[in-house]
């Protein structure tokens, strides 16, 4: 698909998409508390759908009621025949889901597609081993062969590369009741989805372990509250997603954005603290975020914890006011495309100037974009990046494979056309 994006201005309100990070999580608390969760208010993003088909997978069964919401109904990990599962596109799922499968002595073969497949796997060639657990990768890659059960054990992890390592054996523990056992971590990134993970397992009543400041989580009890075996959750708004429209609305418009919470433990939350250093006019209430367009002020950020708001931040910056810098650009190598040479590429076609010195991209501030065709690399947050920049730039913005967006924003274009925005999709 082709989205052709012309300078607009956006007027209206929007309800957030709901949070995959959040929806997946609740999946896999779901499916190891075992009995009734119905899931309120679901999104159906790509990565949403990867999750539930891989608990249909486990044995859970789920069923989508006339209100949207779904019904799950689990008896948790206790397969005994051999089962594959695909995780699609979803980074988190695979992590995620490897250590909850690998607990059951079953045989699994985990699989995915498109940018999963070039993402390394030998996080789990190094750890699984260590809980007794046999592991074969193809070199390193997609599929994975794996044969439990996983014993919870002490071990030490690197937490340098993503926070999901740690979410999939978290949860794997408490799903097989450890105790009197930890996990040591070394240099953990992406601190806030640690905080989201404890969140979602301790409203399931599951276990939650003893964080010691991230070093170190320590399992002390196994008992899992009782829920009388049913339970309601509400998937809340997607501040990943969202961001994007913070940020149009401040290159053009006033938009208000529905449905999320100020207070979440979502990690790109941390938009609003870029909201107050690039001082935008913003109000924010409980339950939505009110931005109206305002010159931008050139600012500093370090997205080391929050990653994926680089993409929205690079539109953002690049209509400031001066010279802007976002630190941690190491940590989008392994995205759905190396997203900091990415991001550099492809703005550059529409005339900006940015650049990456050491961990920070550094982005030059002009009045407006020049236009021109562009590509999403198969990157749903790039997609969404080089459309709101489009709302000011001269000539149209082209993006190729626009149909990036549906892995976590399927509404995305049809939201910006309701708000005002031209856009056409071929």
């Amino acid at each position: 698909m082709i989205a052709t994006i012309r300078a607009s201005s956006l007027h209206g309100s929007i309800k957030a998409p709901r949070s995959k990070s959040v929806l997946q999580r609740a999946c896999a608390a779901a499916l190891l508390t075992g009995g009734e969760t119905r899931l309120l208010d679901p999104g159906t993003a790509e990565d949403d759908l990867a999750a539930v088909a891989v608990i249909q997978a486990l044995g859970a069964a789920v069923t989508k009621m006339e209100d949207g919401s779904l019904l799950i109904s689990s008896q948790g990990i206790n397969f005994t025949k051999s089962a594959d599962i695909n995780c699609g596109e979803s980074g988190l799922s695979l992590r995620m889901f490897v250590p909850i499968v690998a607990l059951a002595a079953a045989s699994t073969n985990v699989n995915g597609r498109g940018s999963l497949l070039k993402r390394p796997q030998h996080f789990f060639e190094e750890v699984l081993p260590l809980l007794d657990v046999k592991v074969k990768t193809n070199n390193g890659y997609l599929p994975i062969s794996l044969k439990g059960p996983l014993r919870p054990k002490t071990i030490t992890i690197d937490g340098s590369l993503s926070s999901q390592f740690l979410t999939g054996l978290l949860m794997a523990y408490v799903g097989v009741g450890a105790t009197g056992v930890s996990i040591h971590v070394n240099g953990l990134v992406s601190r806030p989805y640690i905080d989201l993970t404890l969140s979602v397992m301790e409203k399931f009543g599951l276990p939650v372990p003893v964080n010691h400041n991230y070093s170190m989580f320590t399992f002390t009890n196994n008992k899992v509250n009782d829920n009388s075996g049913s339970r309601a959750y509400k998937v809340e708004g997607d501040w990943s997603g969202a961001s994007f429209f913070l940020v149009a609305a401040a290159l053009s418009g006033e938009v208000t954005i529905e449905g999320i919470n100020a207070n979440s433990f979502q990690a790109d939350r941390q938009i609003l603290t870029v909201a107050r250093l690039a001082q935008l006019n913003i109000i924010v209430n409980g339950e939505w975020v009110k931005v109206h367009h305002s010159a931008i002020t050139p600012f500093e950020f370090d997205a080391s914890d929050c990653p994926d708001l680089f993409p929205p931040l690079t539109a953002l910056a690049v209509f400031a006011k001066g010279t802007s810098r976002i630190k941690g650009v190491s940590r989008l190598t392994h995205k759905e495309s190396n997203r900091g040479s990415t991001l550099v590429e492809e703005f550059s076609k529409l005339g900006v100037m940015l650049e990456i010195e050491d961990d920070c991209l550094v982005i030059k501030g002009q009045e407006q974009l020049q236009g021109g065709i562009v590509s999403s690399r198969n990157d749903h947050r790039i997609a969404m990046a080089l459309a709101v920049a489009g709302l000011r730039s001269v000539q149209p913005v082209v993006i190729e494979n626009a149909e990036a967006v549906g892995k976590s924003y399927p509404s995305f274009f049809s939201h910006l056309q309701s708000l005002g925005a031209s856009v056409s999709l071929s």
